[in-house]
């Protein structure tokens, strides 16, 4: 029996039943190697080809590498548990809707608003990186084009406005494409590692972990990580808090593999696919990461790796131009163009699933959630393209990776607490795979996730509670009045 008010849940056969609605339905075309690639698509870009060499000069030095895997392990373990949920519950919506389903409407709707911004911010931020990329590619045939012109970006807004219209002709066509590229950016990362270890200096990794920084050297104030500004620690540069906050901007080279459980709807056999494709991609993606960043620390000193005073950030290629390997730098620079393409589609993919779910749930206009000819939410898909398009083309990125990790990291929180009560609530669904350990697995995500929320700045922390606060009006003001949940109450005490 579900609750009644804003903790009334959705029951699982009605999450599923609801996803066979004709004219809100999504085609169910995509195999385990779709959905892996997905992971892998989205997975593997900004993180790699953006955040490494940055990272590394700026917060953690050579321990960046320890960073990766501290937000692996993390990653892991609530890898564990959407596996779980994606095979109980394979619709649409990922977190949002196991949420629905266990703690009820309006944990729903804030995990839901908090997925939006995750997905959202995450596509535009990544879609400047890819017109920034764009210019340097196209300078290196000696043309210089700039890409944003009197504030306006428009690389980013041609790259997001293309892969939105892919996206609208089919998610089928768009895991072909997705493959083809995904290729070409898996060995671009591979070419990174074979060739730098040639040019690696064992005294580049010493010390491991730098000693910490401190006054103007390290990030104080605001701009500080919350655990650091609690202990009262004078930064988080460098030392033991640098590389913890490290793994936390590290993490949003992770982001993706929660996106596989948005396509659950979309899987010929979720019950078996998509566990396989979630934990697949991750593992694929954690290998690549840490020997990356290995061979990059391995290259130069950190010290080579720190942003220019002129705010301009150090990349995978800038390793490469300190020994003079200038090809190398280009094909870096073209291979990141491509990778970063694949991480946007899968964005807009998944705040497109997201805010499907959502709208056939009533809780944003339920008009929203009607699907096409060709079995996509083709009104939708371009509504969210065209918001992606304006953040992405007018707003510039500053910190918002910050944002979309704090987001991703709450979801993480609940889809792990939700394992433990639907396995308490629910123990007769059919589950086609069950999270070892439980609830240690779940209770060791819950707090690995807290851990590195942590360790984002207060001032990421601010901005993600006034975006929470915007949501809990949202809701008041529309959705509990409007959700499918209560227009069936009424009608009930009607």
């Amino acid at each position: 029996m579900s609750r009644s008010g804003i903790w009334r849940t959705k029951p699982v056969e009605k999450c599923i039943s609801d996803a066979e609605e004709p004219k809100h339905r999504l085609k169910r075309e995509l195999t385990v190697w779709d959905v892996t690639v997905f992971g892998v698509a989205v997975v593997i870009g900004a993180g790699i080809f953006t955040l490494t060499a940055g990272t590394a000069g700026d917060l953690t030095g050579p321990a960046v590498s320890l960073s990766f895997v501290i937000a692996a392990v993390a990653c892991g373990l609530a890898a564990l548990c959407y596996a779980e949920f994606s095979s109980t519950v394979p619709v649409a919506g990922s977190a949002y809707t196991y949420s629905y389903a266990t703690f009820g409407e309006f944990a729903a709707w804030i995990l839901g608003w908090d997925l939006i911004l995750e997905f959202a911010l995450a596509a535009a931020v990544v879609a400047k990186g890819w017109s920034t990329y764009l210019a340097q590619a196209v300078g290196l045939f000696g043309v210089d084009v700039p890409t944003t012109v009197g504030g306006f970006d428009w690389g980013a807004v041609l790259v997001v406005a293309a892969l939105t219209l892919l996206l609208v002709l089919g998610t089928r066509l768009s895991s072909r494409v997705s493959q083809v590229i995904t290729a070409i950016k898996v060995a671009v990362v591979l070419f990174v590692i074979v060739l730098g270890i040639g040019y690696i200096s064992a005294g580049n990794y010493h010390p491991f972990i730098p000693p910490a920084a401190s006054g103007a050297d390290g990030h104080t104030g605001v701009e500080q990580s919350l655990l650091a500004a609690v202990f009262g620690d004078v930064g988080s540069t460098y030392g033991i808090f640098g590389m913890l906050a490290g793994a936390g901007i590290v993490f949003f080279a992770f982001i993706g593999f929660d996106i596989v459980a948005t396509t659950a709807e979309e899987t010929r056999n979720p019950q078996r696919d998509v566990p396989r494709g979630i934990l697949g991609s991750l593992a694929i993606v954690t290998v690549l990461y840490v020997a990356t960043s290995l061979v990059v620390t391995g290259m130069v000193p950190y010290t080579a790796l720190k942003t220019a005073p002129d705010g301009t950030k150090a990349t995978l290629a800038t390793a490469f131009e300190v020994h003079g390997v200038n090809w190398a730098a280009t094909i870096i620079s073209v291979g990141a163009l491509a990778g970063l393409t694949t991480v946007v589609m899968v964005m807009i993919l998944g705040q497109t699933r997201v805010a499907f779910a959502m709208a056939r749930d009533g809780l944003l206009p339920r008009r929203w959630s009607r699907t096409g000819k060709r079995g996509t939410p083709v009104g939708l898909t371009l509504g969210v393209g065209v918001v992606v398009a304006v953040a992405a083309g007018f707003f510039p990125a500053g910190r918002l990776e910050e944002m979309v990790n704090v987001g991703t990291l709450s979801a993480f929180v609940l889809v792990s607490i939700g394992v433990i009560i639907l396995r308490r609530t629910r123990p007769d669904l059919p589950r086609g795979f069950r999270t070892p350990w439980v609830p240690v697995v779940p209770v060791l995500a819950v707090l690995a996730c807290l851990w590195l929320m942590v360790n984002l700045t207060v001032l990421t922390w601010i901005r993600f509670l006034i975006w929470m606060a915007i949501g809990v009006a949202v809701y008041f003001l529309y959705s509990r009045r409007n959700s499918a949940l209560a227009t069936r109450d009424r009608s009930a005490s009607g």
